[in-house]
């Protein structure tokens, strides 16, 4: 897997992101996600957002590799704090992880977003716990692909 070629489960992520999107990836690991929607000219801005230094190195490497510096900004930071009001992020995208540490990473940092944005969320396990943070705090599954 690289930018050019996406695993299937990351390329299936990405055919939920919607076009010209504004995207935070949180937990971008090497920014692939962000980086392969951009050179498919998909989405319009990218923050790339992680919270441990080796994968934020990663992301940097990949986002200045691809020469994309100027259209996905790479943060080291904790969850949703990743993103500033003045990214205007639309769609977030939570990828590769539990449904246990999703549902941590939404609850706190919900002062971030404005609860309108997008959620294209990916656990590989835990689901249920996911699910029910997610109905219970207003959120509507629109669709979903297991």
């Amino acid at each position: 897997m690289n930018a050019q070629q996406l695993s299937k489960r990351l390329a299936k992520v990405g055919e939920f992101v919607p076009n010209q999107a504004r995207l935070a990836d949180i937990g971008s690991d090497h920014a692939y996600l962000p980086v392969r929607l951009m050179l498919a000219n998909k989405i319009s801005y990218a923050v790339c957002g992680e919270v441990v230094k080796g994968p934020y190195e990663s992301a940097v490497h990949q986002v200045t590799l691809q020469g994309l510096a100027d259209k996905i900004t790479v943060r080291l930071a904790d969850g949703l704090f990743a993103i500033e009001p003045s990214d205007n992020i639309d769609t977030i995208t939570i990828c590769g992880m539990g449904g246990t540490l999703i549902k941590q990473i939404l609850l706190e940092g919900k002062e971030q977003i404005t609860g309108e944005e997008l959620l294209v969320l990916q656990p590989n396990v835990g689901e249920a716990t996911l699910r029910k943070y997610l109905v219970a705090n207003g959120y509507t599954i629109i669709a979903e692909e297991i």
